[in-house]
């Protein structure tokens, strides 16, 4: 069993006091955030500031010009951090007291790029770019994510990597002052995260598929319950989708020789965002898969054992765990030792700077709970 937590680099540098509280939970590791969306964060420990306002997504190392020469997209540096390589000195000053990290990267998931590439972004059935959202389907998307991935990693001494949004984004999105919430039902929404961009579309149509009929479909999906997909259709869409996925996730693999890839990832097929669906191939490339557990319900277990059945027997199924609310204190030790029980051999911990002092202690009550 291994038990990581997650942090940003911000919730090191600066606290002298990170690294102890860290190492008093027990935990095998940090998942530290080296490349990552936009985020309004609370910092409760720090002694200097009450939040951050990381205002656009940004690569937590030095954006490299001989690396990104040429391309249409480029991370942006976080101006909102005095140190060029805040995940550079994070990373030591963890690992030289004893701590594992991971690099945490965030690949498909940039609003800031998708707003100035809309022809790059996954576009929905109205026509509609969604900005938060860069489409696999597009070979300058998953090249940017795979160099993105190799500076991330360049020169430090880590423990392993963890992919989020290896894959593709949808209709779901927790923007600011987001109104969308009740207006469409999970059928709708799933409609609407069919990407119908450009190279998608071409890879319908050499598939055979009638392209304008297509979305015509999915938009009268969208608005009725009598319109479906033709079953032959849906699983076309599904099969593009995942060999989007599969060629993202693979250039991304490749750019990280000899590095542990720690994979989020859905057991439903159809599903997108920072955790899309789990497809036939994945598990051939990465050592664990971590499926998303925050709700304290059964599904999170039923989870964990539909992961170990799609998945070869080789690979780790980790699950993602947080101490933040709505969960509520009590429920936390006994949704770990569930989630055990249901065969996860990781866990995932959100998060040790998010979490306060009212909230910290569950990290360490996770952590044994896991071990019991």
């Amino acid at each position: 069993m291994r038990v990581l937590v997650h942090a940003y680099p911000w919730d090191v540098i600066g606290d002298p006091l990170f690294t102890g509280r860290v190492q008093a939970l027990g935990c095998d590791g940090v998942n530290l955030a080296a490349g990552y969306h936009t985020v309004r964060a609370a910092t409760p420990w720090h002694p200097e500031r009450a939040y951050l306002d990381a205002r656009h997504s940004a690569l937590y190392r030095p954006v490299r010009e001989e690396a990104w020469a040429g391309r249409r997209l480029v991370p942006v540096a976080p101006g909102w951090m005095d140190d060029p390589d805040s995940f550079g000195t994070a990373t030591r000053v963890l690992t030289d007291a004893g701590v594992p990290v991971t690099a945490w990267i965030v690949l498909t998931h940039n609003s800031l790029l998708g707003e100035a590439r809309p022809d790059l972004s996954v576009v929905n059935c109205f026509g509609q770019p969604y900005p938060w959202a860069l489409c696999p389907s597009h070979a300058e998307v998953r090249d940017y994510a795979a160099t993105l991935a190799a500076e991330a990693v360049r020169d430090l001494p880590l423990a392993g990597v963890l992919l989020e949004a290896c894959g593709q984004l949808g209709a779901d999105h927790g923007g600011h002052h987001d109104k969308t919430e009740g207006a469409y039902d999970a059928r709708a929404r799933r409609m609407l995260s069919v990407c119908c961009c450009s190279a998608c579309q071409a890879s319908w149509a050499a598939r055979g598929v009638d392209t304008a009929r297509t979305v015509r479909d999915l938009r009268a999906a969208v608005r009725s319950h009598e319109h479906d997909l033709d079953p032959g259709m849906a699983a076309t869409l599904l099969a593009v989708r995942h060999e989007a996925a599969d060629e993202l996730r693979h250039q991304v693999v490749e750019a990280l020789p000899g590095l542990r890839v720690s994979l989020h990832a859905s057991p439903d097929p159809w599903a997108t965002g920072a955790n899309p669906g789990l497809t036939p191939h994945a598990g051939k490339e990465v050592d664990t898969v971590v499926v998303q557990c925050w709700p304290t319900g059964p599904e999170s277990p039923d989870r964990v054992r539909l992961a170990h059945r799609l998945l070869p027997e080789e690979v780790a199924v980790g699950a993602y765990v947080t101490v933040l609310p709505p969960v509520r204190p009590e429920e936390t030790t006994a949704h770990v030792r569930r989630l055990v029980e249901a065969g996860a051999q990781e866990i995932h911990l959100y998060h040790a700077g998010l979490a306060g002092p009212s909230r910290h202690g569950l990290l360490a009550d996770a952590t044994r709970a896991a071990a019991l």
